[in-house]
């Protein structure tokens, strides 16, 4: 279960990343250098990230160097961020959908 913690910190990095991104000053735009690819390429690299430290707190665990509630917290970061990027995921492929049957 997520806390509200890890939930808030997901979100802060989500909004960081959308921040440097220049996301809402034009669909489609490079600003600043990085173009909506990019963009994705280094949110999953950082959903990637806290998943490294999720499975390093747990190997820490197994080995009896590190605190459950770490543990739980990594996992529960883990948890949020990648919900939010299937929630992104879905939302973008429904804005697909509907551009797809709009007629031409």
């Amino acid at each position: 279960m997520a806390t509200p913690i890890a939930a808030t910190q997901a979100y802060a990095n989500i909004a960081r990343l959308s921040e440097s991104a220049g996301l809402g000053k034009g669909a489609g735009e490079a600003v600043g250098g990085q173009n909506f690819g990019s963009m994705l390429k280094d949110v999953v690299g950082s959903i990637a990230e806290t998943a490294k430290n999720s499975d390093t707190q747990t190997q820490a665990m197994a080995a009896g160097k590190a605190n459950v509630v770490d543990v739980v917290t990594a996992v529960a970061e883990t948890e949020v961020a990648i919900d939010a990027l299937v929630a992104v995921r879905d939302r973008v492929i429904q804005a697909y959908e509907e551009i797809m049957r709009m007629p031409i």
